[in-house]
């Protein structure tokens, strides 16, 4: 169909029109976010400001909000993300190494791919439940009237191993981890797949076996992704609250995991990082929860606002923490 060239030029304003007005609407998308985040955020620090102090970082729960403190929850969620990230790496790293250097593709394969996406995005609360049903109860193979105890020797000590878990903290890492897991996967094999083939045909062709390559080529290249996806993935860990609920994380606590502070109580007693795993806990998220829900306005206004931005500069630090590893890593690579 022929068109007139005012035809053409009406046609080609129009587009032009409404290609600045999408991109005005996505400008005011984006500007009215971010209007929405700082007044959040401002809001939270102006009701904690004079309230994050080092005297809150050390104390304890506490009834008198001046008194209170996020210590024992703090340490709850560093030992938290610490045993969930040597579960759920390992296993994550692995797995996307097999699936990408060694699987070969096929329906089994793919099964598998189709089923990681949706595990991806299964609420968060449906791990809980399987975590309190694998981890705390154990397919209640133990009575629960019976306090059922394995007792391990070890050096000096001895380790005294819970049966079922029970609402203790590797029943929460180890749920944490499952929720996590499909995305460190996922992550970790985008992550492999950008590196060139040509970089594992060079190394093969000059002799190296296929492990070889996967360790001292592929792999190297791949870390800043990988270790971009594992920590955004324990940075998602470390605010989730409905798992954990789940599972049994006690909201008022006025101990750390085994007892630990600081690098001092380590070193007077080794022992107690043993302890840690089996030891009752509580986290940040919880804490904050368990803060709003008080009576008391100065729990609900303040406290909890000064839980919340200790919270937000952990998962700042963390996510800086990810920006740095992948630019550093990047530089240093040459193809």
């Amino acid at each position: 169909m022929n068109q007139t060239p005012s035809e053409f030029d009406s046609r080609l304003s129009t587009r032009h029109r409404n290609s600045k007005l999408f991109e005005l609407f996505c400008l005011t998308a984006v500007l009215t976010s971010l209007i929405i985040l700082a007044v959040l955020l401002l809001s939270v620090i102006y009701k904690s400001w004079g309230w994050v102090d080092l005297d809150f970082l050390r104390n304890h729960h506490s009834r008198k909000p001046e008194d209170a403190g996020i210590n024992a929850a703090f340490w709850g969620s560093f030992w938290l993300i610490i045993l969930t990230a040597l579960f759920s790496i390992p296993i994550g790293v692995g797995a996307a190494l097999y699936l990408e250097e060694y699987a070969r593709k096929n329906k089994f394969t793919t099964f598998i791919q189709v089923n990681l996406a949706n595990l991806a995005g299964v609420p968060s609360i449906v791990y809980g439940i399987l975590g309190l049903t694998v981890f705390v109860r154990m397919f209640d193979m133990f009575r629960a009237e019976e306090d059922t105890v394995l007792t391990i020797s070890l050096f000096v000590t001895q380790l005294s191993i819970p049966l079922p878990f029970g609402t203790t903290l590797i029943s929460g890492a180890l749920t944490l981890s499952l929720l996590i897991l499909p995305v460190v996967i996922i992550s970790s094999q985008e992550s492999l797949r950008s590196v060139p083939p040509s970089l594992r045909h060079a190394s093969l062709a000059l002799g190296a076996t296929e492990w070889q390559t996967v360790r001292s080529q592929v792999l190297p290249a791949a870390i800043p992704g990988i270790a971009t996806g594992v920590i955004l993935s324990l940075s998602r860990a470390i605010g989730e609250t409905a798992p954990l609920l789940m599972v049994g994380a006690a909201s008022f606590i006025t101990f750390t995991p085994g007892g630990i502070e600081g690098i001092g109580d380590v070193i007077a007693n080794p022992a107690s990082l043993l302890e840690v795993p089996f030891s009752k806990y509580t986290c940040m998220p919880m804490q904050i929860y368990n803060w709003v829900k008080f009576a008391k306005i100065e729990f609900q206004e303040y406290v909890a606002s000064a839980g919340i931005v200790i919270l937000l500069g952990v998962l700042l630090l963390m996510n800086a923490t990810a920006v740095y590893i992948r630019m550093r890593f990047q530089n240093k690579i040459q193809w």
